[in-house]
């Protein structure tokens, strides 16, 4: 199984903020070591997932701890009412076939 290094971070943001917060949360530079990423939003526009694949979890470490992240986490905080994040290793599974 190919092994993947996956940083989550889970957001709920004030009401009517959608917009504005997502202006803030796409960086602006593409992160060195990150592979891709993916969002995902809830159907009231609340809670947003976001799902990045690095190349090691060092890679992940070195953007978090960057200006550019921090500048990033600094404009969407004032949107932001809860946080949860996590780094995770796994691998895609295979479903069988019907």
């Amino acid at each position: 199984m190919e092994r993947h290094f996956v940083w989550t971070t889970t957001r709920r943001i004030k009401p009517g903020t959608l917009d504005d917060f997502e202006r803030a949360w796409r960086p602006g530079s593409h992160p060195n070591g990150m592979i891709r990423a993916f969002a995902f939003w809830s159907e009231d526009g609340q809670e947003i997932t976001g799902v990045s694949f690095w190349e090691s979890r060092e890679a992940c470490d070195n953007w978090r701890q960057s200006a550019d992240e921090r500048q990033r986490r600094d404009a969407m905080a004032p949107f932001v009412v809860e946080e949860r994040e996590n780094f995770l290793r796994g691998g895609e599974l295979s479903i069988p076939e019907r």
